[in-house]
């Protein structure tokens, strides 16, 4: 019982801390991962000045809607160069309350009385040494022109330039922190484009249901256009966080496993040790189901109050770590003081029928001796 309680206490545990992980990770990704995104099936831009999109602006559901055009470019500030993608956003992308929280230096601002601002990611602040506090150096921005300039010795012709002051930095992962976001107006103009967009970004209102809303979209804009969720929009990350909870289940149910098939050898001492009683219950008219239920139910009740102990056990850990935080992350992790966990009853019900389906075919191993042993009996008889 106790084997089956550790085993069971550590298992949910583990789960917990996944679980914990989990949101951690994906709440970084959502502060730059919009609800929904709507990007065309085939190309790399689109016209967002139709009938539905202009509708779907003024759905009372859409807390934000956002229209972006983004496109690789060339930056550079005093001497260093790098590449990064520029998005260009409307205004109505500054709606994100979790914007601030990214924010590792300056502010989120696009544009002030000055005019034009950018925010650039920590991977990009890194590589061009870009200093916030400096007003007086911009960053310039290269983008190849649309239309390439014919007979010109210098190269530069072939390109637009742009400089943009900047106003903050944002950290959130390494995939979007090698951007720059500006406005919208910035990006047309550097990238060439009057009208059309890459994508648009939209949040619902709270209590909306996304993947109805998602199904409605998708079926008013037919095949030209694909409309993601954030699982579909970061399907790597969501694919790896699955397949290592599940890599750990997996492992620690084997654990578990093992333990649960003791009581094979446990049982197999106790049909052994009682062999005079099975003797007197069938001289008294028991059956051999009656006894062969006897030993099940010895079984099922030993490995289930230890799999019931060990829930209890990790329920308790749950509430003790999430409000006390007592096992902490060490002093190198800046993002958070203790281990993350996170409760989900689905992993709670995993565990218990895990346990109760081994217990049981442990079990029903077990109790078939004491039928040998009858027929023993009757043998002797």
């Amino acid at each position: 019982m106790v084997g089956v309680m550790v085993g069971s206490a550590a298992l949910i545990i583990i789960l917990s801390v996944f679980n914990g992980l989990e949101t951690v990770v994906l709440g970084l990704f959502d502060t730059m991962t919009p609800e929904l995104v709507i990007v065309p099936a085939k190309g790399k831009t689109f016209d967002p000045d139709t009938k539905y999109f202009s509708s779907l602006k003024k759905n009372k559901a859409v807390f934000s809607y956002t229209e972006v055009l983004q496109e690789n470019a060339l930056l550079k500030y005093n001497q260093k160069q790098a590449v990064g993608m520029v998005k260009g956003v409307s205004l109505a992308y500054l709606k994100n309350s979790k914007l601030d929280s990214s924010i590792k230096e300056g502010h989120f601002i696009l544009q002030d009385k000055n005019g034009y601002n950018a925010v650039i990611g920590s991977t990009l602040q890194s590589q061009l040494t870009v200093n916030t506090l400096d007003p007086f150096t911009e960053m310039e921005i290269f983008s190849p022109k649309k239309t390439i300039a014919v007979n010109t010795l210098n190269p530069t012709d072939d390109f637009v330039n742009k400089s943009i002051r900047v106003s903050g930095v944002f950290e959130v992962q390494q995939e979007f922190d090698n951007g720059i976001i500006v406005p919208l107006a910035f990006a047309r103009e550097l990238l060439g484009e009057e009208k059309n967009v890459s994508t648009i970004e939209i949040n619902l209102q709270a209590g909306t249901d996304v993947d109805h809303f998602q199904e409605e979209v998708a079926e008013k804009l037919g095949k030209d256009f694909e409309v993601r969720n954030r699982a579909e929009q970061n399907q790597s990350l969501y694919h790896i966080l699955n397949t290592e909870k599940w890599a750990v289940y997996i492992i620690l149910t084997f654990i578990l496993i093992i333990a649960i098939f003791n009581i094979i050898g446990s049982l197999t001492m106790l049909v052994i040790d009682k062999v005079k009683d099975i003797a007197i219950l069938s001289s008294l008219g028991a059956s051999k189901k009656l006894i062969k239920r006897i030993f099940l139910f010895e079984g099922m009740m030993i490995t289930m109050s230890g799999c019931i102990l060990g829930l209890i056990i990790g329920l308790i850990f749950y509430f003790i770590q999430h409000k006390y935080g007592i096992i902490k992350m060490g002093e190198a992790n800046l993002l958070m003081e203790s281990y993350p966990i996170g409760l989900k009853w689905k992993d709670y019900i995993l565990v218990f029928v895990t346990v109760g389906f081994f217990s049981f075919l442990a079990s029903a191993l077990s109790s078939n001796l004491s039928v040998k042993k009858i027929d023993q009996i009757n043998q002797t008889i």
